[in-house]
Formats: structure tokens, sequence, C-alpha cells
């Protein structure tokens, strides 16, 4: 198994003479979330000639509020959770609730189609497959070095 290292898009902003300490990514990335952009964290890695990409998606109904699409060289990842919690006695009423769309676009691996892309879901963990073909291996020319 071999992780999968991605460029983030992130640049350390500066704030009057002061920048902002490195992170990967960049700082920015932290404050990116409300929009369900970058909240929806995933891990990828390849297993043999396979992509695997897993996500966290606890208390979602995987058949309604989960959307998985491949195109334009990208697979996209949907969800929308919902949850409210009600308590009620005699002298109180309590109600909490937790709400949210997320999403991530990733790219396909070189080669990689849409064709025979799987996913599943079990234990709150939704993980996709994509297949990817073997990439051809460059032959080296070894070139002689004359001497003048």
């Amino acid at each position: 198994m071999a992780l999968v290292h991605r460029e983030r898009k992130g640049v350390d902003q500066p704030i009057g003479r002061a920048r902002l300490p490195r992170w990967p990514g960049g700082w920015l990335d932290l404050l990116e979330w409300p929009d369900g952009g970058d909240w929806l964290k995933v891990e990828e890695y390849r297993d043999n000639d396979t992509m695997v990409i897993r996500a966290e998606l606890p208390d979602v109904d995987v058949d309604k509020d989960v959307e998985v699409t491949v195109d334009e060289g990208y697979v996209h990842i949907r969800a929308h959770r919902e949850q409210r919690t009600e308590h009620k006695d005699k002298e109180s009423f309590r109600s909490e609730f937790r709400y949210g769309e997320f999403h991530r676009d990733l790219p396909l691996p070189k080669g990689a189609t849409r064709e025979n892309v799987e996913a599943s879901y079990g234990e709150g963990i939704l993980e996709v497959r994509i297949p990817c073909p073997e990439e051809p291996k460059e032959e080296s020319t070894k070139v002689p070095v004359t001497r003048t």
C-alpha cells in the first residue's frame, strides 16, 4: 500500500508585517469549512492497481444522503447530514441539532476511467475504489559520452 500525495491549494496570507505560521495547505484551509468544501476529510492510497478513497461519514443515510459521481476526470463525493434530538419533561424542553452539506472533488488517477468505479459504505466509512491501469514504464537509453 502506498500513500498518495496531493498538492493543496493554499497560500500563507500576510497580516500587516507578520505572516501566518506555515501549515500544510495554508492556514486559510482551516477557515474554508463552512461551505463544506474542505470539511469532508478523506484518505487516499493505492492498493496494488486500485486507488482507494475513504471518507468518514457518520450519522448519514447512505441511500438518500450520499452521492458519488465521476465525470470530467474527478470523483465527486457529496453528503448531507441532519440529526435532531429533543428532551421534554414537566419543567424543561431541550432541543439539539446538527446538520450540514459536505463535498469533495478528487482528481482521478492518470489513465483511470469512470468504468468499474465502486463505492461501499459500512460503519460510518464511505469507500470508493477506482481501478487504475498500469502505467507504461519508460525505458531508459544509455547515451555514450565521448571525450573531446
